[in-house]
C-alpha cells in the first residue's frame, strides 16, 4: 500500500511517497531557512503563509517522483500535532482535500511519533539503520528533547521517560549560535566549527547531571554564553570562536548521550536509537557511537534526511496506521501540542529513577 504524507509543522514543506515497509518512493522538503534567516528564527505568520503557497506544488513533485497518480494512492497521512497551529492547519486542510475528493482513507500523525520511527524507513542508496523494538529513543530537535521507551509503533506503545525542562536542544544550538554572531540555523554551523575547537578552554558542566534524573535543562548552557559575550564581547578569532562553540557543543552531547544510556540501562532495554534534527550533529552521533559500545547497547542512527522534518517519517507512521485498520474521519483538528506528552505526564509528571 502507497501511501501519501503530507508534513507542515514548522518551517519545511513535505511531500512523500511510502510504502507500509518502510520504503521511500519519493520524499520532497521546500525549505523555509532563507525565508526566516533575517529574523534569526521561524516567524510563524510567514512559516504559514509559505506553506500554502507551497503545499500543492510539493504534492505534485512527491507524486511525479514516485511516478503515480492519486489513483495509486491507498491512504494519505498528515503531522496534525505538534507544531505551530497555522502551519499545521495548512497541511492537515490540504490532506482533507486529497483524502475527500479521492475517497481515500486518512490519518493524523504525532510528528514526535513519525521522529521516532524514522529509523525504519528505507531509502534508496542509503544504508538501513538496524533497530528492533523495544528500544530506547533520544528525540532532540529545535522543539523538543525526550527520552522514549518505545516497545511498538502505536502510540499506546511509546513512553516518555524525561524530558527537558526548558530549551529544547536544537532551540540552544539556535540561540547559542546568534548570541555569538553566526546565522540562522545554527546548530550546523555550531557543529562544525566545534570540530576545529579545543573544548577544554570552555569546560562547560553538563547540566542536571545528577544520577537519579531523566530530565535535561540548556537554558543554563544558553545563559552560560550569552555572560561570556556581555563580559567578553563576541569572539575576536576564529579560534575562539570555535573553541566556545566546542565547549558548548560538549556539554549538550554529553548531557544528551549520559542521560540515554542510563535510561536503557534503568529500563534493561538493550538497543538505542537517536531521533529528530539534533541527531544529525556529528559529536552527538559518534558520542553516542562509543558510549553504547562502551555499555555493550546496540545503537542505530538514522541518514541525516531521516533525521530533519519530512514527509517520508510521516507517511510510514500513517502506512502502519492504516495497515492496522485505523482511520480519521475528517473532522479531526490539529493541535500545538503532543499527544505523547498529554498522555505520558498527566498524574503525576516525568520519571525520576
Amino acid at each position: 500500500m502507497l501511501v501519501l504524507g503530507i508534513e507542515s509543522s514548522c518551517d519545511e514543506t513535505g511531500a512523500a511517497v511510502v510504502d507500509e515497509s518502510g520504503v521511500v518512493r519519493s520524499d520532497v522538503v521546500r525549505s523555509q531557512v532563507a525565508l526566516h534567516a533575517p529574523y534569526g528564527g521561524v516567524v510563524p505568520e510567514l512559516a504559514s503563509r509559505d506553506h500554502v503557497r507551497a503545499i500543492t506544488l510539493v504534492i505534485q513533485e512527491a507524486l511525479a517522483r514516485a511516478e503515480i497518480g492519486f489513483e495509486a494512492l491507498g491512504g494519505v497521512a498528515v503531522t496534525a500535532r505538534p507544531g505551530l497551529s497555522g502551519a499545521l492547519l495548512v497541511g492537515v486542510q490540504a490532506a482533507k482535500g486529497v483524502a475527500w475528493a479521492r475517497d481515500l482513507p486518512i490519518v493524523a500523525v504525532d510528528h514526535l511519533v513519525g521522529h521516532l520511527l524514522a529509523v525504519f524507513l528505507r531509502r534508496p542508496a542509503t544504508v538501513t539503520a538496524t533497530a528492533t523494538y523495544p528500544f530506547i529513543g533520544l528525540l532532540a530537535s529545535g522543539g523538543h528533547t525526550a527520552i522514549y521507551r518505545v516497545d511498538g509503533p502505536s502510540i499506546s506503545e511509546i513512553r516518555e521517560l524525561g524530558a527537558t525542562r526548558d530549551d529544547a536542544a536544537g532551540e540552544a544550538f539556535d540561540k547559542v549560535a546568534k548570541a555569538i554572531g553566526l546565522g540562522y540555523p545554527g546548530g550546523p554551523l555550531v557543529d562544525q566549527l566545534a570540530r576545529g575547537g579545543d573544548a577544554a578552554r570552555f569546560p562547560i558542566p553538563a547540566p542536571m547531571a545528577r544520577r537519579d534524573s531523566l530530565e535535561f535543562s540548556f537554558s543554563g548552557l544558553k545563559s552560560f554564553v550569552a555572560r561570556h559575550v556581555a563580559q567578553n564581547g563576541k569572539p575576536k578569532s576564529e579560534t575562539e570562536l570555535a573553541d566556545l562553540c566546542a565547549g558548548f557543543q560538549r556539554a549538550v552531547v554529553r548531557s544528551l548521550v549520559a542521560k540515554t544510556v542510563r535510561a536503557a540501562q534503568a529500563e534493561r532495554v538493550g538497543s538505542v536509537v537517536l531521533a529528530g534534527g539534533v541527531a544529525a550533529n556529528s559529536e552527538l552521533r559518534r558520542s553516542a557511537a562509543e558510549a553504547c559500545a562502551k555499555a555493550g547497547l546496540s545503537l542505530a542512527v538514522p541518514p541525516i534526511a531521516s533525521c530533519t522534518d519530512n514527509a517520508a517519517m510521516i507517511a510510514y507512521a500513517g502506512a502502519l496506521r492504516l495497515a492496522r485498520g485505523e482511520r480519521d474521519d475528517l473532522s479531526f483538528s490539529a493541535s500545538p501540542r503532543t499527544a505523547l506528552e498529554r498522555t505520558t505526564r498527566k498524574g503525576g509528571g516525568r520519571r525520576e529513577l
